[in-house]
């Protein structure tokens, strides 16, 4: 008999970086939910743009700023976690040029995979690898975050 995914339980220290996964797992749902609810392409778009310099690339910076240097660089957890970045990078970049709904549904498949990898395989590495006191450290450090606006605009909201 299958067993239900349990929540994984993250040490108090990573707990900033999955508390932003939540916000990036909203972010694809979103996404989806406004294709399937028939929004304008032009607002989609405005609305990756928005997520990724209100929050997505402060939290990749966090992971390659902060937690990274304390994990070994040739891990090839570490160096997937930087390459799924790049690729996510690339097509926020691209959604910039052509907004496009399958570019939509690849970065926020992209996103909702990469998220998965960290809080199953990246994380629970860190926290085996890291000192606690290090860890303590770099708590502090993810905790400094800059204000978040607000996207007015719940176009992943189905109109009745």
């Amino acid at each position: 008999m299958d067993q239900p995914n349990k929540p994984i339980k993250r040490s108090k220290e990573l707990v900033q970086l999955s508390k932003d996964h939540h916000e990036g797992l909203l972010f694809g749902w979103k996404i989806k939910q406004g294709l399937r609810n028939g929004t304008d392409t032009k607002v989609i778009s405005r609305f990756i743009q928005w997520f990724w310099d209100a929050d997505l690339k402060e939290h990749f910076d966090k992971e390659e700023q902060v937690l990274a240097p304390h994990l070994p660089n040739e891990n090839e957890n570490v160096q997937r976690m930087f390459a799924e970045h790049e690729e996510i990078e690339a097509l926020v970049q691209i959604n910039a040029m052509i907004p496009d709904a399958d570019i939509f549904l690849q970065l926020a498949d992209k996103l909702n995979d990469h998220i998965r990898f960290e809080e199953r395989i990246l994380f629970p590495f860190a926290e085996k690898v890291i000192p606690q006191a290090e860890l303590e450290e770099l708590a502090r450090e993810l905790l400094v975050t800059k204000p978040k606006e607000v996207w007015k605009e719940e176009f992943w909201l189905r109109k009745n």
